[in-house]
């Protein structure tokens, strides 16, 4: 392949776009890869899809590697099979809902796994046609309530979805490895740093799940890693290490007391170790003493909603997202002043469990941190202003409607696992395994006859990967401050060629090089512009990033041209009649 700059549909900008905020989305607007059409929706340009198609290559090229066979289904859906998932419902406001003239309710589908049930249900009937693995590669659509960071983030997206359909969960077992193995692989080729943490299943339902993430300090996934054995997970799906229960035979009766000026925990601390009728025998009072008792309102998928009141040490905040993936398909919003109101047993910054939770005439669910057990001791608000109760103890003062996951995870965590120290980084979820169980075949009445004649539901897993994230995450792990550096593998011409000067003896070389490079299989894009400076060619070629670049200029009376390593910035002076021998040994 060799494109020509002078007649290649390519702008390159030189400032950052306004908008953007993630190096990956500056630097694909101003290389010219893709342009933004409305918030979260892009088109692709040239450059750009050539790119795309690349990974999408590798994609496909491991699917069927491993056996797996591809189908596609439409965008427009009907919404009958999602009614009986419960999923037209559950997924609220992010599904994009319209209507056919006959007024027939349609949805443009945010992932497909009723119509993969479906379709096997239509043909296959015996336990003699399993296991089987389709896939297919579709474009998406999720109305995302904040489209933000480009590409990795958008209300239309590429995926690689992938379904296995087994008799048992010992045969879902073995196509889940298959699959945690086919993407161990695609994500090498595509020159990607990733890890394997455990996760949550979220609106898919479903019991084993791990996500694919890669490191990058604006990813919007947070994870953990141990530092002493292999435990990791997404913060989502972090358990928190329950202690035993205390004895709390020798803790004073709760008492509440006067607090003036405490309007946060810090001063709440100070206020009761300053205090010698507040102060405890054995040691001053912690930020991790104190109950932070935090509403929120809960949104069902019905439009019902629910307050709830979380539970967790002073010395943390409630994480939303943790929060938000264990009440899933609920959503989750702050408490507002006006919805103090109509539950007046809540006083706004002094709520304590006494009015909540299982004692409680309010009815007002309390759930807690796993760390609150019998005879944990608290200070806490006494639902009435300015006001704190203190020798508050779990078990023999108050009880809760339960415990929740939902506590902010900070660095040096004790991991669950063995009890050694979690690190805390961030990372972009570029695919998704996770087994679905029995959910969907049971809702849809998916079932084979065993060899006994007897029929038995399919269990199901799923599996995705997100391809046109993917070119983001790459350019998120791979750029400097010239632009993108592209890996070999993906990158979407493998040389970028410069002629730098005015003399028509450069140009004229630089166009035999470019064409003895096309016919050996090199693919080229040719910066044959002549009414361009040698720096805004230079700059134009850092910033659009392929492997090599190779420079045609006052070097040639030399009979040399430069080849450049665009990644690690060595260069090195190549005689003219060997250049493309030397640069078909650096792409092998």
């Amino acid at each position: 392949m060799l494109l020509r700059m002078s007649t290649y549909f390519l702008r390159t900008l030189r400032d950052d776009p306004a908008d953007a905020v993630v190096p990956s989305d500056k630097l694909l607007t101003r290389a010219g890869y893709v342009r933004r059409v409305a918030p979260g929706v892009f088109s692709w340009l040239p450059l750009g899809y050539l790119t795309y198609r690349k990974v999408e290559e590798i994609v496909r090229e491991e699917m069927d590697l491993a056996g797996f066979q591809e189908v596609h289904f439409p965008a427009l859906l009907p919404t009958e099979p999602y009614e009986a998932t419960n999923r037209w419902t559950e997924y609220g406001p992010n599904l994009f809902r319209l209507k056919d003239r006959r007024g027939v309710d349609y949805l443009l589908g945010p992932t497909h796994e009723e119509m993969f049930t479906l379709m096997v249900k239509d043909l296959y009937s015996s336990y003699k046609d399993l296991p089987l693995i389709i896939y297919q590669i579709q474009t998406k659509y999720r109305d995302e309530a904040r489209p933000r960071a480009g590409i990795l983030r958008g209300r239309e997206f590429v995926m690689k979805d992938a379904y296995s359909f087994d008799t048992d969960q010992k045969g879902l077992d073995i196509s889940y490895q298959k699959h945690r193995d086919a993407y161990i692989k695609t994500f090498e080729r595509l020159g990607l740093d990733f890890v394997i943490v455990s996760a949550m299943s979220g609106a898919m339902g479903g019991s084993k799940s791990e996500e694919f993430l890669a490191p990058c300090e604006f990813g919007e996934d947070t994870y953990v890693k141990c530092e002493k054995c292999e435990y990791a997970a997404n913060v989502e799906a972090v358990t928190t290490p329950v202690p035993k229960d205390l004895d709390f035979s020798k803790i004073p009766a709760a008492h509440v007391e006067e607090t003036p000026n405490t309007p946060t925990i810090d001063t709440l601390v100070e206020i009761s170790n300053s205090r010698k009728d507040l102060r405890r025998e054995d040691r001053d009072w912690q930020a991790s003493d104190t109950l932070k008792n935090v509403v929120v309102m809960l949104t069902h998928p019905d439009g019902k909603h629910e307050p709830l009141v979380v539970g967790v040490p002073g010395d943390r905040e409630v994480d939303m997202r943790r929060l938000e993936a264990v009440v899933s398909p609920a959503t989750v919003r702050v408490f507002e002043e006006t919805d103090f109101p109509k539950y007046p047993n809540l006083v706004r910054g002094y709520i304590g469990p006494q009015v909540l939770g299982l004692k409680a005439a309010s009815k007002i669910k309390f759930l807690v941190d796993p760390r609150i057990v019998t005879g944990t001791r608290w200070i806490t608000g006494s639902n009435i202003a300015g006001k704190h109760v203190y020798d508050l103890v779990s078990g023999r003062d108050f009880s809760a409607d339960g415990f929740i996951e939902a506590a902010e995870i900070k660095e040096g965590d004790t991991c669950p696992s063995c009890a050694g120290k979690l690190t805390i980084a961030r990372g972009i979820e570029i695919g998704h395994i996770f087994q679905l169980g029995k959910k969907y075949a049971e809702a849809l009445d998916l079932k084979v006859l065993d060899e006994n004649g007897k029929s038995q539901v399919v269990t199901m897993g799923s599996y995705g990967i997100g391809v046109s994230r993917a070119v983001a995450a790459i350019i998120e792990q791979n750029h400097d401050e010239q632009g993108i550096v592209w890996p070999a593998t993906v990158a979407p011409i493998n040389v970028q060629l410069v002629a730098a000067g005015k003399e028509d003896s450069i140009f004229e070389e630089a166009d035999k090089i470019a064409q003895n490079l096309n016919e050996a299989g090199i693919s080229v894009m040719f910066d044959d512009r002549k009414s361009v400076s040698p720096g805004v060619k230079f700059n134009d070629a850092e910033l659009l990033g392929m492997p090599w670049i190779v420079v045609v200029g006052k070097k040639l009376t030399e009979g040399l041209v430069e080849v450049k390593n665009r990644k690690t910035g060595e260069r090195q002076d190549i005689e003219v009649s060997k250049i493309v021998s030397h640069l078909k040994s650096l792409i092998k």
